[in-house]
């Protein structure tokens, strides 16, 4: 049996980066606390809290003094950066580069849309970490729409802006986006901004194409990241022999039958390499 991992998959730089920053700190003072799960992987936090790393909520957040934060990848409001420093913490921050500048230009956009009576439009999932983020660049008055029902919210006679979640499937982009033309009374009052990361978007098309390639797609993510969720969709609406699993225990025997010449392993962008390598050294023990 040939088992392959994709070279492709695992984290995104972003994560990278939070990784590097939190393994950093852990290794020159053994403690950092983490605002929010630093990824959506149970294994990759698990390395990282048997390491020293605590996490913590914003209510954690709000209650200690003196600590070392780590913002992630997902980005924070500019509430908790006031609230970082009345409280004296030492931030690490660790916001993606591209949700940074995502932040940035729906704070402008907002200032703009005030000033005409408009409406700026998240497209994102309800209480996704980057998406509080983003809201918080609004004053909370920004509008999420998560799918269709939501486009009620909106008033079509006055200018809409839309902006998306860096990590959001573009094909439902796409629908609310046509779903919006359709209503609008004054096409010139509408403007749409592409705010997903390439390097997000360009893995469903290449897993789409990575999963024909095998008689069994074994898809490693965590079950609460919805990155994971949109791309194993994608495997398996492409190969119906793909299995999400989050680590080696969770692999089946009756998935590798004697016909199954090719096994291809992958993940999202909160998969480490390491947990794929891992899958792929469990399958031949099976």
């Amino acid at each position: 049996m040939k088992i392959e991992i994709d070279k492709k998959s695992g984290f995104c730089w972003g994560v990278v980066k939070a990784i590097e920053a939190t393994d950093k700190e852990l290794e020159k003072t053994g403690q950092i606390y983490s605002l929010g799960q630093i990824v959506h992987n149970k294994e990759e936090i698990t390395r990282l809290e048997n390491k020293g790393m605590v996490t913590i909520d914003h209510d954690g957040f709000r209650s200690m003094k003196n600590k070392t934060v780590l913002f992630r990848a997902h980005g924070e409001s500019p509430e908790s950066y006031i609230t970082a420093k009345q409280n004296g913490h030492k931030i690490i921050d660790a916001t993606c580069p591209v949700v940074l500048r995502l932040q940035q230009k729906v704070k402008r956009a907002f200032k703009k849309m005030q000033e005409i009576n408009g409406q700026l439009v998240i497209f994102g999932k309800a209480g996704h970490a980057e998406v509080i983020g983003l809201l918080g660049q609004t004053e909370g008055k920004g509008i999420l729409i998560e799918g269709d029902s939501d486009l009620d919210k909106l008033d079509y006679s006055r200018p809409i802006e839309t902006f998306s979640q860096t990590t959001m499937n573009v094909d439902k982009i796409k629908h609310l986006i046509d779903e919006i033309k359709k209503r609008i009374k004054d096409p010139s009052l509408f403007k749409t901004n592409n705010t997903t990361c390439r390097q997000v978007s360009d893995r469903f098309a290449h897993l789409r194409s990575f999963s024909k390639n095998y008689d069994v797609i074994v898809f490693v993510g965590g079950k609460n990241s919805s990155n994971s969720k949109m791309l194993y969709e994608e495997c398996k609406q492409n190969n119906p022999n793909s299995f999400f699993i989050s680590n080696p225990e969770e692999l089946k025997k009756e998935w590798f039958a004697d016909t199954v010449e090719k096994v291809g392993i992958c993940g999202g962008t909160s998969t480490p390499f390491w947990l794929m390598e891992n899958v792929a050294k469990a399958i031949p023990e099976l």
